[in-house]
């Protein structure tokens, strides 16, 4: 299987690729682990919709998954805790993404629904990779970072779920897919004994684009200028820094649509969600929100803040054309430059 982990500089992989698409097998460095020799359909996957047919090795269930790959991390720090050299660990978790396959011991756990039963399961998995950590002996000297690639999906029961008094997004608007809030503003929980504070919270923007200028730095490298571009090392915030990072991020919706982060404003150049979510008002091109005041994006300040959207479009331009927002020469973008709002001759002018 070329173009993998290993193909990339790591030195081992072990994995399955997202469960609801083939090949469903894992997978260990660049070969599969048995042959896909069978054909699975999508009756394996129950409702998910995203789930594709594929070949799969035999007898291939999606429950043993999470405990495998756990099982597999707690073996790879047993073994290098105690080794001289350092290591680098990445865990992508499978769950809790769909399909929710939820081994019987925790089905029915949470009271809420089958996904907050694998979220409990995921939980779980997450604890026992810490506690094997503690158990190396190597916990007091390890940098710790869990996060998540996007927010909550609305298909696993966030309706349910709702009903319940159990709101995914809390009282930001969107969910995943989309450029609101609720689509990518997710936890990033450090735990780095003797550097990061117990029990800490800092509120200054990041971006997971700052872990490969923050592993640098805990490794004494320097990053050459055409790598990193968006990235912004973590380590102030980690030593108990509260000046900000970075002035500005810029994430996008499934869709394309970007938005920009300055300070405690966010601009979106289009007028609903960029994703899945419904909500667009087509009398405001733009959304412009004030999210010191208003989390939930609730009150578009694009009329009121004329000179605002202004400047957050010209930022936005000049960051997608310098093709970086770190200090150093541009960098060249590998596809033509989108210029926001896009007008119907493609000038980007209004």
């Amino acid at each position: 299987i070329p173009g993998g982990p290993t193909a990339v500089g790591f030195d081992s992989y072990f994995g399955a690729d997202v469960p609801n698409r083939p090949p469903f097998c894992f997978m260990e460095n660049d070969r599969t682990v048995g042959i896909p020799s069978e054909f699975a359909a999508p009756a394996l996957f129950g409702k998910n919709m995203a789930s594709k047919q594929g070949p799969a090795v035999e007898g291939w269930r999606l429950e043993p998954i999470l405990p495998t790959l756990t099982d597999r991390v707690i073996d790879f720090i047993q073994r290098h805790a105690k080794q001289p050299q350092p290591f680098l660990l990445c865990f992508s978790l499978t769950s809790p993404h769909t399909p929710l396959a939820v081994n019987d011991e925790w089905k029915d756990k949470s009271g809420l629904n089958r996904y907050a039963d694998f979220v409990m399961e995921t939980d779980a998995a997450v604890g026992r990779v810490l506690e094997a950590l503690g158990q190396s002996g190597a916990r007091g000297n390890t940098l710790v970072i869990l996060t998540s690639d996007n927010g909550c999906a609305p298909y696993i029961g966030a309706d349910e779920l709702e009903r319940k008094g159990h709101f995914p997004s809390g009282p930001l608007r969107g969910y995943k897919s989309d450029a609101w809030e609720g689509g990518h503003r997710v936890p990033f929980i450090v735990r780095w004994p003797g550097v990061v504070q117990r029990g800490t919270v800092s509120h200054q923007l990041v971006h997971q684009a700052d872990l490969m200028a923050t592993v640098a730095e805990t490794m004494g490298a320097k990053l050459p200028e055409t790598a990193g571009e968006d990235s912004f090392s973590l380590m102030p915030l980690f030593k108990g820094g509260d000046k900000p990072v970075r002035d500005h991020a810029v994430s996008a919706s499934i869709r394309g649509v970007p938005a920009l982060r300055s300070g405690s404003w966010k601009y979106i150049p289009a007028p609903g969600s960029g994703g899945w979510s419904e909500g667009a008002d087509p009398g405001h091109p733009v959304q412009l929100y004030n999210l010191a005041e208003d989390p939930g994006e609730t009150t578009n300040l694009d009329v009121s803040e004329v000179e605002r959207v202004a400047q957050m479009r010209n930022l936005l331009e000049e960051l997608i054309v310098r093709g970086r927002s770190t200090p150093g020469p541009g960098q060249k973008n590998d596809v033509d430059v989108r210029r926001y709002p896009e007008s119907s001759d493609g000038s980007g002018r209004q």
